[in-house]
């Protein structure tokens, strides 16, 4: 039986990934999707976590977009936990090469415990970015698929449900920054495949995750197939070259992601997580240049 379902697990990676459609649309942003996918040992005397990961992914135009980052966690009592996570970006293309630091995420999380299979937790935190979104190349703005931040400071709220195999999150991400400071215009780099993002307005995110999880007998393999939704409250905006704003058309809407993550025990207190991730319903525009084909991680976590 245990087989069958990791077979049909296997299967259905490669049917994601046959039937995706190219330049399909994939997450907010890395620490706005990775909300409520925190691991702790049983053992309650470790009261920290340790995390590092890098993400690869296709973006659109065949830009190249590898991401890392790294977390740590640390937790006060048996109800209140603080986390501390930095990340980065190097991204290549037609039009170069770009690699800087990201943002540095900070959230503090609070649990309720319902049941004995069952948990509620509200997190509240804020992402900090360690750039304004206008790094340039020969002096040129570069589209935002190639900045490595979105150059907002945002808040980020949610609430994660856990019910014995079931964890449910929904989660909410508003901009504090009216506009960022990036100057692309769409032509100036002899293409128009890239939205002009000039002085770009980006509008907040709602998130809903739902994850299953499935242990083999030996607790070694732990596999979590899961879907994720994330509905953007509204269009985007660009200052035009005569500094006049324009609404950007499509830039609203509904991503519907589809998610596999593969976890493998290493010991007592620490483990190897991968992840491969595709989108199933886009957006018609994604000037954020968060667009992925798809996407694969790998993570080492360990708690201590």
């Amino acid at each position: 039986m245990k087989l069958k379902l990791l077979k049909t697990l296997v299967t259905l990676i490669l049917i994601l990934f046959v039937t995706t459609q190219s330049q399909a649309q994939g997450c907010s942003d890395a620490g706005f999707c990775s909300v409520g996918n925190g691991f702790k040992s049983m053992d309650v005397s470790l009261k920290n976590n340790f995390e590092v990961g890098a993400i690869y992914g296709i973006a659109e135009e065949n830009v190249d977009v590898y991401s890392q980052y790294a977390s740590y966690t640390r937790d006060f009592n048996s109800k209140f936990s603080m986390s501390f996570k930095v990340t980065s970006q190097f991204a290549t293309g037609d039009f170069g090469t770009n690699a800087n630091l990201s943002d540095a995420y900070v959230t503090g999380n609070y649990k309720f415990k319902l049941a004995s299979k069952s948990r509620l937790s509200v997190l509240m935190g804020f992402k900090v970015p360690f750039n304004s979104a206008n790094e340039k190349i020969d002096g040129n703005s570069l589209p935002m698929v190639y900045q490595s931040s979105l150059g907002t400071y945002d808040v980020i709220s949610g609430v994660s449900l856990t019910f014995d195999k079931w964890d449910f999150n929904v989660a909410y991400q508003l901009p504090l920054t009216k506009y960022n400071k990036n100057s692309y215009f769409s032509g100036s780099l002899s293409t128009t495949d890239f939205q002009s993002t000039n002085l770009f307005g980006r509008k907040s995110d709602g998130l809903f995750r739902a994850t299953y999880k499935i242990k083999t007998s030996n607790e070694k393999f732990t596999f979590k197939p899961n879907v994720l939704v994330i509905y953007h409250f509204g269009e985007d905006t660009f200052e035009n070259t005569i500094g006049v704003r324009e609404k950007i058309a499509g830039s609203d809407g509904l991503t519907l992601n589809a998610n596999v993550i593969a976890s493998y025990k290493l010991g007592f207190n620490s483990f190897l997580e991968t992840s491969v991730a595709v989108p199933l319903v886009v957006r018609e525009a994604r000037p954020d240049g968060l667009t992925r084909e798809f996407t694969i991680g790998l993570a080492y976590k360990v708690n201590f």
